[in-house]
């Protein structure tokens, strides 16, 4: 008897069947995985590759986010042949104002052919006092022009420029530049020898007014200006980016000419004419650079040491193209 039991006791022991807390996991597997996806969110689903495919397609048409940077103020240009040069050089316009019964000689009538001309400056009509309310009392001479604020770019939006053409950023920064028409003069050489823009502080310095638009000569509508609230902190940020900060100086370690770094990514710092450079912005440069200059001047106004500066690095570029 003992030894049936056994044997029953071992086939017992040996059949095959459910162990302990199985139970769950089968009524797990056999659960329901939800609803059936659509075909277009199906892997190797025809659907699911036309849709990825409008999907790339969709990205390649969408432009890149652009950051910006602040706005400038609106300006009013006033009196009669400042109004006439603005318009004749191209400065962004919004409104041509006219005083009422105005003496129409021929500078008024060259005025407003011009702003006819361009066709989306409004001409409005107004009487004296208005104008002299407008205007502070400035003597108008009864035309009065508003320019819109000028948009300033983000100085991440000069570099991403440059390398979305493939070229090594090349950025002109100035410190302490207050005339408006050396910031349009070095505009201009930004513009002539291949930069990617201008980067100003947005205190104690010149903006983009209608006097720097003027001396630019049209090349502001195509050199981004970036204002920034602390130079210093954004010539940190260039270096973070591989960028070389290189610093004109009357007292430079460097002469331009010998200088390799201006035919890589570089910022070109430039002082004003009398102070220079102030302390915090050229300790945050990698290079003080001097212009030798045998005719013993002591120092180059701040629009011709930047066209100096760009012309050598145009150089180098231009023989050393990348590869």
């Amino acid at each position: 008897m003992a030894g049936n039991s056994q044997r029953r006791n071992r086939r017992t022991s040996n059949k095959k069947g459910a162990t302990v807390g199985s139970g769950g996991q089968r009524r797990k597997g056999l659960e329901g995985k939800g609803p059936t996806p659509k075909a277009e969110d199906r892997k190797k689903h025809k659907a699911n590759r036309i849709a990825n495919a409008m999907a790339r397609q969709a990205a390649k048409r969408r432009p890149a986010p652009r950051r910006g940077g602040p706005k400038g103020t609106s300006e009013m240009v006033v009196g009669r042949n400042p109004v006439f040069e603005a318009l004749r050089d191209g400065v962004p316009a919004t409104t041509l104002y006219v005083q009422q019964f105005i003496d129409n000689d021929e500078r008024v009538r060259e005025a407003l052919q011009l702003a006819s001309e361009r066709g989306n400056i409004n001409l409005m009509e107004a009487p004296r006092p208005e104008l002299d309310r407008m205007t502070n009392g400035l003597n108008h001479q009864g035309l009065v022009l508003q320019v819109p604020p000028y948009e300033y770019a983000h100085p991440e939006d000069l570099t991403d420029a440059a390398y979305d053409n493939g070229e090594d950023p090349l950025i002109v920064a100035l410190d302490g530049v207050t005339d408006p028409r050396n910031l349009g003069a070095i505009v201009r050489s930004v513009s002539a020898f291949g930069g990617h823009g201008v980067v100003i502080p947005e205190r104690r310095a010149a903006g983009m007014t209608a006097g720097a638009w003027k001396t630019s000569a049209g090349t502001a509508a195509r050199t981004p200006v970036s204002r920034v609230t602390n130079l210093t902190r954004a010539l940190q940020e260039y270096k973070k980016a591989g960028i070389a900060i290189v610093g004109l100086a009357a007292e430079g370690t460097h002469e331009v000419q010998d200088l390799e770094a201006l035919g890589g990514p570089v910022v070109i710092v430039v002082g004003s004419e009398g102070k220079g450079l102030g302390r915090l912005v050229g300790e945050n440069c990698d290079y003080l650079v001097r212009i030798p200059m045998p005719g013993g001047a002591e120092s180059l106004n701040a629009g011709v040491a930047a066209g100096v500066v760009l012309y050598e690095a145009a150089r180098r570029r231009t023989a050393q193209p990348r590869t």
